[in-house]
């Protein structure tokens, strides 16, 4: 059997598209095939070349069956999830065939925000204090210690699903109303006033051999509000921004990262302390991948791909000037009747890269996540102030027009 790799990858999701390409790209130039594990009744005109399979990837018996069979009809020497919630069933899978990799151990650190924070603590970098939502008592108490406003989110969730910013008691209540007999699947920590920022790394052997930082220019927590924007710092950062790269560094071999790409979040207070956010084992999320693309000439997804395969390979990034990228969002709802296209945002100064997910006829509603927007552009600039400039000209020529049904 030729060497292979397998791809658990969603198609519906319309955000892994160019991640997916990227990694069977690379195994292909390495003489490796790409064979792919489709969610049940799903299929994409990129997979039609490989071989597929088909399980339902929210469940990780049905997951582990079908890695079961693929195993048996080609040899797999990597697995790649290129979504969140993949990692862990993948991690298992790894774990039956003895397949090189992020093992459901080292999976946990990454996805359950639980093990997450007190793994980091072990490490002596500092989180968010939490608690366990036990009872509606228990996490006013809580309050009570930490201040308002709160932060309710799942313990395994991405993309701000179903998360809450608790500003007082009363809204408390409601929402302990909404989450019902689930609040076994939350936790609550402080809300954290500072500035945050994300790094994504690539590892081999233990070591980065690829860090971005960069500053969101928002808060993740009011994507329903204004569109979600980061901009790199490459150029002369500060000692606190360097600490931030150093912790990430701490954090992810603490974590028991080997080999892999990681987008990891944290915040930095006004006294100067760091304080970790999140990790996910995966490229990040909406634009990052083509942001890093276009700023630093690698592909985070296929890069992941070749250091996984070949020992060897180092990443060649360039530095380049610093790069934004801001999503695309409208206060519009209804069916859409008119919308900017992708040429016409690359047409302005100084965008690089854009894409639109939404066209004329779908029908837009308000946002139940923080990725749930119409697309992304990529710009560049001198410096951060310059970028974010540049994202207002750019948001302001952007148009949609709707008609409510």
């Amino acid at each position: 059997m030729n060497r292979s790799i397998l791809v658990v990858y969603r198609p519906a999701a319309g955000r892994y598209t160019a991640q997916f390409r990227s990694v069977a790209g690379a195994a292909a130039e390495l003489g490796v095939d790409t064979v792919v594990l489709l969610p049940s009744g799903e299929s994409a005109p990129e997979t039609e070349q490989f071989p597929c399979y088909y399980a339902d990837l929210d469940d990780t018996a049905a997951v582990r069956a079908a890695v079961d069979t693929i195993v048996a009809e080609h040899r797999i020497e990597r697995i790649f999830p290129l979504f969140e919630g993949d990692v862990l069933p993948a991690s298992r899978c790894r774990r039956d065939h003895d397949i090189p990799g992020l093992t459901p151990d080292q999976a946990l650190n990454f996805r359950d925000k639980n093990v997450m924070h007190r793994r980091a603590e072990e490490l002596g970098v500092r989180v968010a204090r939490s608690c366990r939502p036990d009872t509606v008592g228990a996490v006013a108490e809580f309050a009570e210690t930490v201040g308002y406003p709160l932060v309710i989110k799942p313990y395994a969730g991405w993309a701000c699903g179903n998360t809450y910013r608790v500003e007082d008691r009363a809204e408390l209540d409601r929402v302990w109303s909404e989450m019902g007999d689930d609040r076994h699947e939350y936790r609550v920590e402080e809300f954290i006033r500072g500035t945050e920022y994300h790094v994504d790394s690539l590892f081999q052997g233990g070591d980065p051999v690829f860090e971005q930082l960069s500053q969101y220019t928002y808060s993740v927590l009011d994507y329903r509000d204004e569109p979600g924007g980061t901009i790199s710092r490459k150029h002369h950062l500060t000692p606190a921004e360097q600490r931030i790269i150093a912790l990430n560094t701490v954090v992810l071999r603490g974590f028991g990262l080997d080999t892999g790409v990681v987008h990891a979040e944290f915040f930095l207070l006004d006294d100067g302390e760091v304080v970790f956010g999140e990790a996910g084992a995966r490229a990040g999320g909406g634009s990052i991948v083509p942001a890093i693309e276009a700023g630093r000439g690698i592909n985070l997804a296929g890069e992941w791909c070749r250091l996984e395969l070949d020992p060897q390979h180092r990443p060649a990034a360039r530095l380049g000037p610093e790069i934004g990228t801001e999503y695309l969002a409208s206060g519009a709802y209804g069916t859409i009747t008119a919308i900017t296209t992708p040429a016409e945002l690359t047409a302005l100064d100084a965008v690089l890269d854009a894409d639109v997910w939404k066209e004329v006829g779908d029908v837009l509603a308000p946002p139940t996540r923080s990725n749930d927007v119409l697309g992304w552009y990529v710009c560049e600039g001198s410096d951060f102030d310059d970028v974010r400039a540049r994202f207002k000209t750019v948001r302001d020529s952007f148009r949609v027009t709707t008609e409510q049904v």
